[in-house]
């Protein structure tokens, strides 16, 4: 009895083992790293896409114009400042100047001396050309030399080139005291446009040379977007596409735009090519120029094709793909993709037919020998 005893009670503990091993082992196939992948399906279908490109940007203005005097002088006085909105032909600013007028009083009698010094010129050069007249009779009569009218001659000649020399002289003194007076004119500094200031850069009393910025007057009409867009993505990005413009500071506010000019010259280091969009209408108020935004361009539809979601695709060994799904076992169908919408499909070009069943969201990582249970939604992804 003793011995069947024994005997039973340890048939009773391997038994328990083995169940517990059963049990450790339809667990760990069940709920542990063994056990199916949760996965989430589609079948693919085919729909048209209207697809669209999203990128960032910065307000810019085309047209900024910056005035200062095209002379040395003291800004002696400035009727606007940053922020102010100014009219056309406004006075923005007035110039002192330093030294203009001891400098047309030197002008004006320079030009009054080579007024004088024509006059001279021409006295010279009448009187040359009598005796000249007066030798050349005289020689005719043989009562003077051939030499001594060679001479007249050339001293009529000389008195010429000299009349030349001395009135372009006053041409050239009389043309810098013209300038002199136009350039009085840029002493008052006038908005070539009605616009806003933007930037003032000098003070009243300050000593500016020429070419100096004193203020910087935006056209508003000119204000637009600089965006960039991902190049692979940009097919069919063409001027007059309509955009939507969200600014940081109002990103619940979409502004209506449309894309004014693409720029021949794209960012070889991102990749990116660049894009002008220019506000349908102005906002109120302005936005300050450099603010970030967010640029919206629809593009033209596109004929129906074979649509995936953008979840669905994945990266495996360098190769862009799918996991399809083939009489219940997973296979890796590298594709070639298309044009993508902002509502996440993408168009596949090759590599899926119409009818394919794909993977969507998965709980771990798939290999080609993964396990799988197909599930409604997966805890943590989108619906």
């Amino acid at each position: 009895m003793s011995r069947l005893g024994h005997r039973g009670r340890a048939l009773t503990v391997l038994g328990s083992i083995a169940l517990l091993l059963a049990l450790l082992a339809w667990v760990a196939l069940r709920t542990g790293p063994m056990a199916p992948i949760a996965v989430t399906t589609m079948t693919v279908e085919s729909l048209g896409l209207r697809p669209a490109l999203s990128g960032i940007g910065l307000v810019e203005a085309q047209h900024i114009a910056k005035l200062g005097p095209t002379a040395p002088g003291r800004l002696l006085a400035l009727h606007a400042d940053v922020g102010d909105r100014v009219d056309a032909g406004a006075v923005l600013a007035n110039m002192d100047p330093t030294d203009l007028a001891e400098r047309r009083r030197a002008l004006s009698a320079a030009v009054q001396r080579a007024d004088a010094a024509v006059a001279e010129a021409i006295a010279r050069r009448d009187n040359a050309a009598v005796q000249h007249r007066r030798y050349r009779d005289l020689a005719t009569r043989q009562l003077v030399s051939d030499e001594a009218l060679a001479a007249r001659d050339q001293e009529r000649a000389v008195t010429e080139a000299a009349l030349a020399v001395t009135r372009a002289e006053r041409v050239r003194l009389q043309a810098e005291l013209d300038a002199l007076d136009a350039g009085r004119a840029t002493l008052v500094l006038r908005a070539p446009a009605a616009g806003l200031v933007v930037a003032r850069h000098a003070d009243v009393g300050d000593t500016l040379v020429a070419g100096e910025t004193v203020l910087e007057v935006l056209e508003p009409a000119s204000l637009w977007v600089d965006v960039r867009f991902d190049q692979v993505n940009s097919h069919g990005l063409a001027v007059g596409l309509p955009a939507s413009i969200r600014l940081r500071s109002d990103e619940a506010t979409a502004l209506p735009g449309v894309v004014r000019r693409l720029e021949p010259k794209a960012d070889a280091v991102t990749e990116e090519r660049v894009a002008k969009v220019a506000f349908a209408t102005l906002p109120e108020p302005l936005p300050p120029l450099g603010e970030l935004v967010n640029v919206t361009v629809a593009l033209p539809p596109v004929a129906p094709r074979a649509v995936i979601p953008n979840a669905a695709i994945r990266r495996d060994g360098g190769r862009v793909g799918v996991w399809r799904i083939d009489d219940g076992s997973l296979a890796f169908a590298p594709i070639r993709t298309g044009v993508s919408d902002l509502e996440g499909h993408v168009q596949v070009l090759e590599g899926l037919a119409v009818g394919d069943r794909i993977v969507v969201h998965a709980a771990r990582v798939l290999t080609a020998g993964s396990r799988i249970t197909i599930v409604e939604r997966i805890p943590g992804t989108p619906r």
